[in-house]
């Protein structure tokens, strides 16, 4: 699951089936709350945080398509519709009225699983990519990656020497955390197809970094090996509120930073921004 144990809102007015969705999903890690039209579903969701609807079209009352719409009017959780009609018609409006993901029933609730799942992964990386998108510095297990000057900082704020190629790569990672990213991914996304690069370099590139950023390169941790798929930056990408502009804020310079005492013993620290 993208969000562990997820909060599920079933709205379907057919007790039976409700019934079986919501016992199919308990019993696979979901929290779920199953209401029969859409006022139940709207204090469903003033009472607690949803991450995710499975909304019937055919709804008495108010039907799926319009809550469907006012959902989305309000916010950004993610809407799988329902429906017994199977016609394009019916999917086609549901997805223009901002549905994630539809669909007609009769299915297989392992189907349904997978399209849950499929969707909060989807989410959960579009907030990442917006949390990260115009970031100048970004943090993870306590390195910073500074993107304006190309530099790495280990946690103890020690400036760690990495080629343009570790760079890119590294942060091609950072941007893309939780993700299993093949060695054609990775060529395409740093280095391009047209610089005569091979697969091989990623592997070599990967191991350079490990050395650099991994507690243990031999049993690396930050950045594992997925077989067959490629590999898999597994720490929280953060954007980090140190940023470059910061050191200048102190009007620190290098060497004001060479004569401050721990660096006296070649630990380059970076500043603290100075107190409003």
């Amino acid at each position: 699951m993208a969000i562990p144990n997820p909060n599920i809102l079933v709205v379907e007015d057919d007790r039976e089936t409700r019934t079986l969705i919501a016992k199919y999903l308990r019993n696979n890690a979901c929290n779920v709350t199953a209401v029969g039209d859409g006022r139940e579903m709207s204090r469903a969701m003033a009472d607690h945080r949803v991450d995710l609807i499975i909304l019937d079209v055919m709804l008495p009352g108010e039907d799926g398509l319009s809550l469907c719409r006012k959902v989305r009017a309000e916010g950004q959780t993610p809407i799988i519709m329902l429906t017994a009609r199977g016609e394009d018609v019916d999917r086609i409006v549901g997805l223009e009225m901002g549905a994630d993901d539809y669909l007609p029933k009769p299915f297989n609730p392992r189907e349904l699983l997978a399209r849950i799942n499929a969707v909060l992964r989807r989410q959960a990386a579009a907030q990442a990519a917006s949390s990260i998108e115009g970031a100048s510095t970004l943090a993870f297990e306590g390195w910073h990656i500074d993107l304006r000057l190309r530099e790495l900082r280990n946690p103890a704020g020690a400036r760690v020497a990495v080629t343009s190629a570790e760079f890119d790569l590294l942060r091609t990672f950072c941007e893309r955390p939780g993700r299993v990213l093949s060695r054609d991914s990775l060529l395409d996304l740093t280095q391009g197809r047209n610089t005569g690069s091979f697969e091989r370099s990623i592997d070599v590139l990967v191991s350079r970094i490990r050395r650099k950023i991994e507690p243990n390169p031999a049993d690396p941790t930050l950045i594992k090996t997925v077989r067959s798929g490629g590999y898999l930056f597994t720490p929280r990408t953060q954007v980090a509120n140190l940023q470059a502009a910061d050191l200048q804020a102190t009007g620190l310079q290098a060497a004001d930073l060479q004569a401050a005492g721990p660096q006296a013993a070649g630990t380059e620290a970076v500043a603290a921004p100075p107190s409003n």
